[in-house]
């Protein structure tokens, strides 16, 4: 009898065996002999084993039904009923196909990941072929670690907008902030956004990622960057024109000098502070604010430093926005912080946050 024939008599065999024992033994060898040589299988051949294995399979044993998928995962054969319903399987089934199988369209991939739990997300997340569909709905469902996984995947695509939603999560999930700023294909506007956000060795990390950019490249990112800011952290406040009118006039005077900020603040006229801060060290205003306001001390010493602030101004504006609590015996503690920023890495971040005449002009208009 011909092998073809051979095989269509197994599958056949294996569709109408009622035996659990019999049906896995037929399985087996059904199995080993189809995926041995995929390519030399007929059309007809390919869809049949199909249709019926994936018919059988929810009726075999767990373990069998693991060995199984671990077969359909990586033959190259067109087995997509099988791969589905092995996929909607329970985890430790359906983990194999959902992290290797290229049986499985994009369609679903995205149907798991609507209908089935984390862990199988997560299988979903160590996928070679993933695109941004996928990657969005992986965001959209996804919890953390799913989120972590996938910014790890390093073929995964991924597109501004998700990109964007995970920024927004990393704003209030500290696990995110380490696989995004490693991920090799982040915005750098977005890398911005997040960088007030990270640890220190995270922010270095940025820094050197902006290191080697081209200036044009630098300042797109921080023009788009620029406007999230102002329209997250809110509207200029009700003093800004009269503060700002101080500041021009001190600045024509010739009187704005790193000293003036320290009087600004002993007169409790903060936003006239952060006006002259944001000036001397030039950024913009909103990152000013948002700095002080939140006291991100390193943060404040990368741009004092790179702005050649002595050390002991750094120390007195720190101890006056602390309001004084535990300000002098805290001294000691905001001078290591001023020196330990490294000089070369205080005038990047200058360079990175640099104040370009047009969002100045926006500002006094």
């Amino acid at each position: 009898m011909p092998a073809n024939a051979t095989n269509f008599a197994l599958l056949l065999d294996l569709a109408k065996e009622g035996s659990s024992e019999k049906r896995r033994e037929l399985l087996r060898q059904i199995t080993d002999v189809f995926l041995a040589q995929p390519s030399d299988r007929s059309e007809k051949e390919a869809v049949l084993f199909d249709e019926i294995v994936a018919a059988v399979a929810s009726d075999l044993e767990t373990q069998v039904r693991i060995e199984l998928s671990r077969k359909i995962a990586d033959t190259v054969a067109p087995l997509r009923h099988t791969a589905c319903r092995l996929a909607m399987d329970e985890i430790e089934v359906a983990r194999p196909v959902l992290e290797r199988s290229r049986a499985l369209t994009e369609s679903d991939v995205l149907d798991v990941i609507d209908k089935k739990s984390q862990d199988h997300l997560m299988a979903v997340t160590k996928r070679s072929d993933i695109g941004e569909k996928v990657s969005s709905a992986l965001v959209n469902k996804g919890e953390d670690n799913v989120v972590v996984s996938l910014l790890q995947n390093t073929t995964a695509k991924i597109d501004r907008e998700t990109y964007g939603r995970v920024t927004e999560r990393a704003e209030t999930s500290p696990v995110l902030h380490a696989p995004l700023v490693r991920n090799a294909n982040v915005p750098l506007d977005m890398l911005h956004n997040v960088y007030l956000r990270v640890e220190n060795d995270l922010r270095r990390e940025i820094m050197r990622k902006f290191h080697g950019v081209s200036p044009a490249e630098l300042e797109a990112a921080l023009e788009v960057s620029r406007t999230h800011l102002s329209a997250a952290y809110g509207a200029l406040p009700l003093d800004y024109p009269h503060a700002k009118e101080h500041i021009s006039e001190l600045t024509k005077a010739g009187a704005l000098k790193p000293a003036v900020l320290v009087q600004l603040l002993r007169e409790e006229r903060h936003t006239a502070f952060l006006i002259a801060f944001a000036q001397l060290v030039d950024v913009d205003f909103e990152l000013g604010q948002r700095l002080v306001d939140t006291q991100d001390l390193d943060a404040l010493a990368m741009l004092c430093r790179g702005a050649g602030f002595d050390r002991g101004l750094f120390v007195t504006i720190c101890i006056i926005i602390g309001n004084g609590g535990g300000g002098l015996s805290n001294a000691e503690e905001y001078g290591r912080i001023y020196e330990l920023v490294p000089v070369a890495a205080a005038q990047r971040a200058l360079r990175f946050w640099k104040v370009r005449a047009k969002n100045s002009n926006a500002h006094a208009a």
